[in-house]
């Protein structure tokens, strides 16, 4: 990238050689050097500007292709689970443990449903696909039952409350609430208060230094649609709240 740029700024620092002719020794012919020289300089910076956004946007779209490819492997892989589970049962004749394990299949069902009807596709893309990277962090996710957020924000305000979440649960990733390589908990909640929407996050255990993860926090919100409101003397609990009439 920064090569391209060199190559950028010497083909428009070579439009010096035909001004100076044309400083020196002002004619027709030098003047219209002048011109058909700046002609190419900036077709081909425009061209070059274009093929790098474009291989830009290919990188990008790999990128999410790829996302895409390990989350569906991912909850295709928790369904194989799930089924054997359910058919070691079924062999074994045990219909109570059967009924048990239908019953947890059809509860995550139900938290994916909810999720996806939150509205906001980069919020439910990152959730839906945090856990299958390699992380130490847990997440545990529960949204209100009709819960949806895409009929009251716009999409911008969207995408700031996904960045917002993203840095928050990067926060407590980062900020020792475990010892190191150990998995840890994060429980982040979705519920609805008289208009508003409360988004709770709850680490596991004591936090080693409350005050550093409350500053993030607040720096994170700062001048964003949402508020940090309610920490608890843990350190552990943080609620955010967004006003849904905006």
């Amino acid at each position: 990238m920064k090569s391209w740029k060199s190559v950028i700024w010497a083909v428009m620092l070579s439009v010096a050689l035909p001004l100076g002719l044309v400083y020196w020794h002002t004619s027709l012919l030098t003047c219209l050097l002048l011109g058909v020289w700046v002609a190419a300089v900036l077709a081909f910076s425009f061209i070059g500007n274009r093929r790098h956004f474009e291989r830009e946007l290919r990188i990008q779209e790999n990128t999410l292709q790829q996302a895409a490819i390990r989350t569906l492997n991912h909850h295709r892989h928790d369904w194989m689970n799930d089924l054997q589970i359910l058919y070691g049962y079924i062999q074994l004749g045990k219909p109570d443990k059967s009924v048990q394990c239908v019953e947890r299949i059809k509860e995550r069902i139900a938290l994916d449903s909810r999720i996806a009807k939150l509205g906001i596709p980069s919020l439910v893309f990152y959730i839906q696909s945090f856990r299958t990277y390699r992380s130490s962090l847990e997440l545990e996710v529960q949204v209100e039952e009709g819960l949806q957020l895409n009929n009251t924000l716009s999409p911008e305000a969207g995408d700031e409350l996904t960045s917002v979440i993203m840095q928050t649960v990067r926060a407590y990733q980062y900020s020792g609430l475990a010892p190191q390589g150990e998995t840890r908990k994060l429980s982040l909640d979705f519920t609805q208060d008289a208009g508003d929407i409360l988004i709770s996050f709850q680490g596991e255990g004591n936090h080693s230094n409350p005050e550093l993860l409350q500053g993030q926090i607040y720096n994170i919100v700062q001048g964003k649609i949402m508020r940090a409101e309610q920490f608890k003397s843990n350190g552990a609990y943080i609620q955010l709240r967004l006003p849904l009439e905006m």
